[in-house]
């Protein structure tokens, strides 16, 4: 197992109930790892390029990505970190609320590294996040990004 290590978190997620439940998930497991929230497709790819405004942005260890997202879907910011040279590395984990099968299907055609339906009760989403943050930061060994 590697050793504890904090690292830092992009939520990409339009619903500011799910950005809270993720904020409290993180705060009720003493997650410490940073957590960083965009609103849309287009402020996640600026954020990862370090454009307008986010010339300080850290890269992101981890990318929490929702599909449903305006100005630019999921699936498209998928596609762009993973055709991105320097941003290919970096795991995406799609968190959802989409069963479809066609969106598993297509998020794994688009190297997601992992695909998770956000449950809707409180006390399973806070298991799952903290299940992705545990495998994360303890199980998976992270390349350096920076």
């Amino acid at each position: 197992m590697n050793e504890m290590r904090w690292i830092d978190v992009l939520l990409v997620e339009d619903d500011p109930g799910d950005i809270l439940l993720t904020k409290e998930a993180f705060e009720l497991n003493k997650v410490r790892n940073k957590l960083h929230v965009v609103n849309d497709g287009e402020q996640a790819m600026a954020f990862l390029r370090r454009e307008e405004g986010y010339e300080d942005a850290p890269r992101p260890d981890l990318i929490l990505l929702d599909l449903n997202l305006p100005r630019k879907d999921g699936r498209e910011v998928l596609q762009d970190i993973k055709g991105d040279e320097e941003l290919r590395r970096i795991p995406v984990v799609v968190l959802t609320t989409s069963e479809a099968e066609e969106d598993i299907l297509r998020s794994y055609n688009l190297h997601a590294n992992a695909y998770v339906s956000k449950p809707v009760d409180f006390d399973q989403f806070i298991s799952v996040v903290r299940r992705i943050d545990d495998f994360f930061v303890t199980v998976v060994k992270l390349p350096s990004l920076d």
